[in-house]
């Protein structure tokens, strides 16, 4: 079920109001029947899937006893293991079957599987990586073994974030699965407003952004230039719309709720570096990957060369997590090459006198806040054009001809604007809608706005409201182009 879609619109009032309505002790239920209504609607035959990844994992906890290494390892490996295996299988079989193909066919080496085409489970990769926290985390005994499976499965098929997240943590989401709050006015106000806010991002920002970005980048190889590199900023400022848009609406959902789930985005093009852009970005895999992959393989705390080896792979990771392609490697594997770069020229080249402390903590001046912003835009923006084209020839493209007719600065301005069909009026209308963006996420760096909104008057307040939810409404029916959400294909 899609957030955008008219059922949503009847299915989250309903479900609010059963749930506030029962008893505290019956709330999981409604919220289990939720998510399975919710997760079934776009088709009934992966529930067995999730349904059994879940099944395993919960056991796996349940079995693990205190004090027991090596027995509870066995069901750490075990179930990691099935969980890792089905996702391996539904998202890189087709993937590795492919890659095997064309080097045999290089080596001139006679191997020609057929073709394995599997449905992509909706939300494998968010689910899969929630119920592997889990796991670990009882294994290291920072979470209780839930002991209800409807309620285990409640966390993992958890609606507002099974599709697209946020990744969540099991010690944050079985407490308030167990223990409802009771209800909050001003939480709920607060999730209605971010609510709002996501549907503006994602219906408004990002949709009008991909009128332009998709031509051009579903036929990459008959444009160069200044057209390739409008169509990577446009394409830079339309995922963070659809993706933090969509992780808006489920945060809000979830505060309807009583539910806190994790903050996924924190103004991320206001980063300073690399490192500091993967802590505003997807901050919920950025973590996981951190907590169950960085530092397990020792993070920084080992020799400089395996600490760069760690990042690396960590980020390649990263990448392959995103999408069965090698573009997607290679668009992890930069920003693993921009992290280890920083990183070295921050121990080796910088001033002895910043060395060793953390980049939030040393105070800067303002031209080097915005030149490090600006480059930080820049390396971040070109390894999305690896991320959005539509596979790695066509990124390897875009890459090399991203510089051609530069010099004639005129002439690719007009050809730009020929080739994306923009006009001044157009232009403008971009232009306005992703500067309201950054300033409401400037806005964002040192206030809670969703929360702090509550303090302008009522009046004003209504006011706003409703000039922006008529204006969503209007502009989204009014030659409105609804793509899904980017990351439903992950």
């Amino acid at each position: 079920m899609l957030f955008t879609s008219i059922t949503f619109a009847f299915f989250l009032p309903l479900i609010f109001i059963l749930y506030w309505a029962v008893p505290k002790s019956f709330r999981y239920l409604v919220l289990l029947a939720a998510d399975i209504f919710f997760y079934m609607y776009g088709g009934p035959q992966f529930i067995l899937l999730i349904g059994g990844i879940a099944l395993i994992t919960w056991l796996a906890g349940l079995f693990m006893k205190e004090g027991e290494g090596k027995g509870n390892k066995k069901w750490l490996v075990l179930s990691v293991v099935f969980v890792i295996g089905a996702l391996a299988f539904f998202k890189y079989a087709g993937f590795a079957l492919d890659t095997v193909s064309s080097l045999c066919s290089a080596l001139s080496i006679g191997f020609h599987p057929a073709s394995l085409k599997l449905a992509l489970p909706l939300g494998i990769s968010f689910y899969s990586f929630a119920a592997i926290g889990y796991v670990v985390d009882v294994y290291r005994g920072k979470t209780a073994p839930e002991k209800n499976f409807l309620k285990y499965f409640t966390f993992v098929a958890f609606f507002p974030t099974v599709l697209s997240g946020p990744i969540n943590r099991a010690g944050d989401i079985l407490p308030l699965i167990n223990e409802p709050k009771n209800f909050d006015y001003e939480e709920a106000a607060a999730g209605l407003r971010q609510m709002l806010w996501g549907f503006f991002k994602k219906l408004i920002v990002a949709d009008t952004l991909a009128r332009y970005v998709d031509p051009v980048f579903d036929n990459a190889r008959s444009y160069f230039g200044l057209t390739l590199i409008m169509a990577t900023v446009f394409y830079t400022f339309q995922i963070y719309c659809d993706f933090s848009g969509y992780s808006d609406i489920a945060t809000g959902c979830a505060a309807l709720l009583g539910i806190r789930v994790s903050t996924n985005f924190k103004s991320p093009y206001f980063s300073r570096s690399d490192k500091e852009f993967w802590t505003r970005w997807h901050i919920s895999l950025s973590s996981w990957f951190r907590d169950y992959v960085y530092i397990p393989l020792g993070g920084s705390r080992v020799s400089e060369a395996r600490h760069y080896l760690n990042l690396m792979l960590t980020m390649l990771l990263s990448g392959l997590w995103h999408g069965a392609d090698w573009s997607f490697v290679i668009w992890g594997g930069l920003h693993g090459a921009y992290q280890v770069a920083e990183d070295f020229c921050h121990k080796h080249l910088a001033k002895k006198s910043i060395r060793g402390k953390k980049e939030r903590d040393i105070v800067r001046s303002v031209p080097w806040n915005i030149g490090h912003g600006i480059l930080t835009f820049g390396i971040v923006s070109f390894a999305w054009s690896f991320f959005r084209a539509n596979n790695t020839l066509d990124a390897l493209y875009i890459a090399s001809h991203m510089p051609r007719g530069l010099g004639h600065i005129a002439g690719s301005w007009i050809m730009m604007l020929n080739n994306m069909v923009l006009d001044a009026y157009k232009l403008s209308w971009v232009a306005g809608l992703i500067l309201v963006l950054m300033i409401v996420d400037f806005i964002g760096l040192k206030r809670d706005i969703y929360r702090d909104f509550a303090k302008v008057p009522a009046v004003l307040r209504w006011i706003i409201y409703t000039m922006l939810t008529v204006f969503v409404i209007v502009m989204t029916l009014n030659g409105g182009r609804h793509q899904e959400f980017i990351y439903f294909q992950f």
